[in-house]
């Protein structure tokens, strides 16, 4: 689910690890949805994942779909509606770069405020098109409709496998795989949670390089604290951060709201969302060599259980998974 920057994220008291609201619970409903799903006919992956997968022809069908608000993903008394439609069909893309896979095409359906006018829709959906036109996929169809309420996007994204390659899921994590994401963290609110790169071409180079070493991947759309949480989950094993190391993650844009707020940096980069680098698990040490043109920064490692910090001094912290859930 993705991050919304413009409310920040949720330090939330844990029942058995999993952070909880206090009123809706969205990973508590997941985590239902999850258990009491039912696989039918052709469905080879169901919830849980970044996208679905479906069997056809012989092949594999991948799907998801991704729901913007706003005042919860953007604000359009703030931000230009290109830069929002944008932000929309970029947070599916991002879901296809986390499973290594090819969009090929989407839909979008729309709830425009009454006062909308054409020229607005026009510009909302150009934002849109610039990204489908950069990553050669087609908008194919959708709903439109009207309320008297506030902006709201769904967008859904399909995508194949490459031709050689399989998707990368969350759940292939193993005990003693290091642990990389592909760029600096946190301060996504200052502005580039509507201007990232989905990191679909990296995605690729890393599953075509790694191989079979590549375990497990996802996108941190939620914050690198609770979007490993999530992939330990499905892969029943454990984390342990380095301290030394995440000091390299963090982005200049965390380091500048540290300054304004007295907060640790750190802060922001492991529990602020909307980033949309790659988390990857891959089988021992990667060379800057093997993934010419993609930067991978290592984090840690999974573990058999536990999730943990391992501080400069040799103490040993205990990890809450923290980022943001919709509340």
């Amino acid at each position: 689910m993705p991050l919304c920057p413009l409310r920040g994220a949720a330090t939330l008291p844990t029942v058995m690890g999993i952070p909880r609201a206090k009123s809706f619970d969205e990973l508590a409903y997941v985590d239902w949805l999850q258990r009491t799903e039912l696989r039918r006919g052709p469905v080879r992956l169901g919830i849980g994942d970044d996208m679905a997968c479906v069997r056809h022809e012989g092949g594999e069908l991948l799907v998801a779909s991704d729901m913007l608000l706003d005042g919860v993903h953007f604000d359009t008394s703030r931000h230009s509606l290109r830069l929002i439609g944008r932000k929309a069909l970029a947070c599916n893309l991002s879901d296809c770069a986390a499973m290594a896979v090819q969009p090929i095409a989407a839909t979008v359906s729309l709830a425009l405020p009454k006062a909308f006018t054409l020229q607005n829709a026009r510009a909302l959906h150009r934002g849109m098109a610039d990204m489908a036109g950069r990553f050669d996929i087609s908008v194919v169809g959708g709903d439109t409709t009207c309320w008297s309420h506030p902006l709201a996007i769904d967008v859904t994204i399909l995508a194949r496998p490459y031709k050689g390659l399989r998707p990368v899921l969350r759940s292939g994590g193993r005990p003693g795989d290091r642990l990389y994401v592909t760029g600096r963290l946190g301060g996504s609110i200052l502005g580039s949670h509507l201007r990232f790169e989905p990191r679909i071409a990296e995605a690729q180079r890393l599953s075509r390089a790694l191989g079979t070493r590549l375990h497990a991947m996802m996108d941190i759309s939620d914050g690198l604290l609770l979007d490993l949480h999530r992939l330990c989950r499905a892969s029943g094993v454990g984390a342990a951060l380095v301290e030394a190391d995440l000091e390299r993650i963090i982005s200049p844009s965390a380091r500048r709201l540290a300054r304004q707020t007295g907060r640790a940096a750190l802060d922001y980069a492991w529990s602020d969302g909307e980033d949309f680098e790659l988390l990857l698990a891959v089988r021992g040490d990667v060379t800057q060599d093997e993934v010419s043109g993609v930067t991978l920064l290592p984090i840690g490692t999974l573990t058999r259980r536990g999730f943990v910090l391992e501080r400069r001094n040799g103490q040993v912290s205990r990890l809450q998974p923290r980022g943001y859930v919709h509340r």
